[in-house]
């Protein structure tokens, strides 16, 4: 096998791969990339021709947010992990590996542990309540424009930080292979996913997930036994070797970064942990399928691909630190990688099957970047369209039409918003962006959710004091701590110590959510309290699987 893989890369790269040759192949300029190009030229083809036929097929409100609920349960569980892999973790998991070893499996495990709860929670209850998105869950027992009105602001900021991350991978990319300026290569990624999500809404961006999906499995797992390959399938060996190119050598096995600030870990653990059942748009996708048992289903599956190409990152993140931490030609002068540390993956593309298989994967990645992107400014549109402008400002009688066209307007503005923030924090690691994302999520949607879902004393009041403290809260001590305050404003000290702050602000949110809804006497909250009982009867009943709004927040 080790030589049938050894033969194929040798014919791959044209008879000189660089993980079987004697000397590395040179790695790639930054500049004009023909094979990259090429294939980045036929995946945008590709994307653009499914986003036209799927606008053909987008007539109303339920196609442009949902599918009209038409997606498989198959096809569903490859989009959702479509949604899950992100730049985040083919380009940042890579290169927080190659900086820090062991430290940045724990991102990884982390992904991968959050997205069960999905399954066991949320999956079939999202279905049989909501309609388009999670706040239409939420507004279902509770006064409908106040908890809107919460749950867009939150999806907003969550998006924000997500395409912060997916647009700083594809500038990276973009400007490493085709010497584009970063600023430029921002702009074409913003212009792309605009063209997608206006023209094709929910239909083009599945099938892009679902396509890209696919390829990013198999050019992973490829990658990931080739790296096996160039070390006789031994991980010994890649270990040995990464441990012997790093300047901390044997410490880069144990969590040292963690270890040196154990009560961070534990936030980012939570935030990893909890914030995967708060993140808009992988919670709509479940609004795409028939009923509550594909919702189930497709969920399930998602998070089983997902695990799988996890554990290739294990192969691929150290693979990448041995071969190209041991190659001068693709370290700068200060022993990072050429393009920084996102690039990882591409290099070791480069090392392992010359400009060929450089230029697939950095395709692959850019479209999984587009997919991502997608679904993000989705989520982001539909919370100001539909969850804004449809039931706050009209009260729900805004037409589809009208809510349609205010999607579309919202994904102008959402990807303006993206390219801006996308070009403020170039320098950051996109699996760190991602990873403050969930911390948002954590702190604000998924305490709201969970009561809403499972406490019959939770009431509107409290939901909204307490998803705005978590929400308000998350993101100033955000700013004032180390992600924002010294890595990006550039300060010497944070003020805040804690990355992220979800240790403090999901307690904070989930304690004001429980004493607010006590303390609360109100008319509205013994509404709430009575309406628990009809949303319980509801999930009972396995035949309700398809629940239309009615005016009042209540479902039929």
């Amino acid at each position: 096998m080790t030589r049938l893989l050894a033969t194929f890369v040798w014919l791959l790269s044209g008879g000189g791969g660089a993980a079987l040759a004697q000397t590395p192949v040179a790695p790639p300029a930054a500049g004009f990339n023909v094979t990259a190009i090429t294939f980045f030229v036929f995946f945008v083809a590709l994307t653009l021709a499914i986003t036209y036929w799927a606008a053909g097929r987008t007539r109303s409100a339920a196609d442009y947010y949902a599918a009209s609920g038409q997606i498989s349960s198959t096809q569903n569980g490859f989009a959702l992990a479509g949604d899950l892999i992100s730049a985040g973790a083919f380009l940042g998991l890579s290169g927080l590996i190659f900086g820090t070893g062991f430290d940045g499996l724990v991102y990884a495990v982390g992904y991968t542990l959050g997205y069960p709860l999905i399954v066991f929670f949320f999956a079939d209850q999202l279905r049989r309540l909501g309609k388009y998105t999670f706040s239409d869950v939420i507004a279902f027992r509770l006064a409908p424009r106040p908890v809107r009105t919460l749950a867009a602001l939150s999806s907003l900021s969550i998006v924000a930080f997500y395409l912060i991350a997916q647009l700083v991978g594809a500038g990276q990319l973009i400007q490493l292979l085709f010497g584009l300026p970063y600023l430029y290569a921002v702009l074409g990624v913003g212009a792309l996913m605009i063209c997608y999500v206006m023209f094709g809404g929910m239909v083009a961006t599945t099938w892009v997930q679902i396509i890209k999906a696919i390829l990013l499995l198999c050019a992973a797992t490829f990658t990931a036994l080739l790296v096996l390959a160039h070390f006789g399938f031994s991980y010994e060996r890649i270990i040995a070797q990464a441990v012997e190119v790093h300047a901390k050598h044997s410490a880069i096995l144990q969590p040292s970064t963690f270890a040196a600030s154990p009560w961070s870990t534990v936030s980012l653990a939570l935030a990893l942990f909890v914030g995967a059942a708060g993140l808009p748009h992988l919670l709509m996708r479940v609004f795409t399928v028939p009923d509550a048992r594909a919702a189930r289903t497709s969920t399930f599956w998602g998070c089983t691909i997902v695990a799988y190409f996890f554990s290739l990152i294990f192969v691929i993140g150290f693979g990448g630190l041995a071969i190209v931490g041991s190659t001068p030609a693709y370290l700068g002068a200060n022993g990072a990688p050429i393009g920084g540390g996102n690039m990882v993956a591409i290099h070791l593309s480069h090392a392992l099957g010359g400009n060929v298989l450089l230029g697939l994967n950095s395709a692959i990645g850019f479209a999984t970047i587009l997919a991502v992107v997608s679904g993000l400014t989705l989520a982001a549109s539909s919370a100001v369209s539909h969850d804004l402008y449809a039931n706050v400002l009209k009260r729900g009688s805004a037409s589809d039409a009208d809510e349609v066209r205010v999607a579309k307007y919202a994904t102008l503005g959402v990807g303006i918003a993206a390219v801006l923030l996308g070009i403020a924090f170039e320098k950051q690691n996109i699996a760190y962006m991602v990873g403050l994302a969930f911390s948002i999520s954590a702190s604000s949607n998924f305490p709201v959710l969970i009561l809403a879902m499972y406490w019959k004393d939770f009431t509107t009041r409290g939901a909204v004091v307490g998803g705005s403290v978590g929400l308000v809260s998350a993101l100033v001590l955000t700013i004032l701590g180390p992600p924002v305050w010294l890595k990006v404003l550039g300060f010497a000290q944070p003020i805040f110590p804690l990355d992220p702050p979800t240790l403090i602000t999901l307690p904070l949110a989930l304690a004001t959510c429980v004493i607010v809804s006590i303390l609360d006497r109100s008319a509205q909250a013994e509404t709430d309290r009575a309406l628990f009982e009809r949303q319980r009867a509801l999930l009972r009943d396995d035949a309700s699987s398809s629940i239309t709004e009615v005016p009042g927040g209540m479902s039929a």
